[in-house]
């Protein structure tokens, strides 16, 4: 997200005016989900104002519709996809987009990886670039079902999203923020592995930020290795009630820098929209 009000005279200026957030977000990340996407498609208007109030090396990872992952199920939603191309379209010809994510519901199983094999094959390429998260137990413990998918990836260049909410379950929830994402986010096993060139990380933390730094800090080494092979991993930051994130995100960055000497620093948020190479940290 970026149009997370409460941030408004916290993260973001005070006179910070509704339709402007994500001028103001694009100060602290160059990165962000686009997860309104899977809910509905924004307004052509909306895509040229992303395009014009974001700088050149931002990007969005924005989710296929659910209407074509979870209704369909990846099948027969060709008049689906072909909107959501049209419509996202100006941010892939400006270079904005990283990989646009599939993320699949937890009865997209074992059996259904023929479906994911051939939806992905059907596929445009660049500018446009994929990623797939699962939520099925078995896609992601080790078994023959994991080694699967992961072969399926790499057949297709495709990156694998990786969600890792350990920091969440570690401890028992104590606000409303906490036992609502105890009830809908996923527990499953975290395998840190790149199929494509650019893998996607979302960390689910708790209320704790320490607590939250605490369980990420094996990242740190994955994604400097990621880093030094030429891999351009984006790494979002989320917490039950995001009031934390950007900051987070933006420490999460400063620990990553101080393993891999070339990163470029993010924009200072008191400065403006300064130059940034990685597209690594988002809120």
């Amino acid at each position: 997200m970026w149009a997370h009000r409460p941030w408004v005279g916290s993260v973001f200026p005070a006179d910070t005016r509704p339709g402007a957030e994500l001028a103001a977000y694009v100060r602290w990340c160059t990165a962000v989900e686009g997860n309104t996407t899977f809910y509905a498609l924004p307004t052509e208007r909306s895509v040229g104002r992303w395009v014009q109030d974001t700088p050149d090396d931002f990007r969005f990872v924005c989710k296929l519709p659910r209407t074509v992952t979870h209704d369909r199920r990846l099948r027969n939603a060709e008049a689906e996809l072909h909107e959501f191309l049209d419509r996202l379209g100006p941010l892939a010809e400006a270079g904005r987009l990283g990989p646009t994510s599939v993320q699949l519901p937890p009865s997209f199983g074992p059996r259904d990886l023929p479906v994911l094999d051939r939806f992905l094959s059907d596929l445009p390429g660049a500018p446009w670039s994929w990623a797939v998260e699962v939520r099925h137990p078995e896609l992601a413990a080790t078994g023959r079902a994991e080694k699967d998918l992961h072969a399926l990836l790499h057949r297709h260049a495709a990156d694998l999203v990786v969600l890792d909410s350990r920091a969440l379950f570690a401890s028992v929830p104590h606000t409303p923020e906490e036992h609502e994402a105890w009830n809908r986010k996923p527990r499953l096993p975290v395998k840190p592995v790149a199929t494509g060139w650019t893998p996607v990380v979302r960390i689910i933390g708790s209320s704790d930020p320490e607590a939250t730094a605490g369980h990420w800090r094996p990242w740190l080494p994955k994604v400097a290795a990621w880093l030094g092979e030429g891999r351009s991993p984006i790494v979002f930051l989320h917490t039950p009630d995001n009031l934390a994130s950007p900051r987070l995100a933006r420490r999460f960055h400063a620990e990553v820098v101080a393993l891999v000497d070339d990163l470029a620093p993010l924009p200072d948020p008191d400065a403006g929209t300064g130059p940034t190479q990685l597209p690594l940290s988002g809120g």
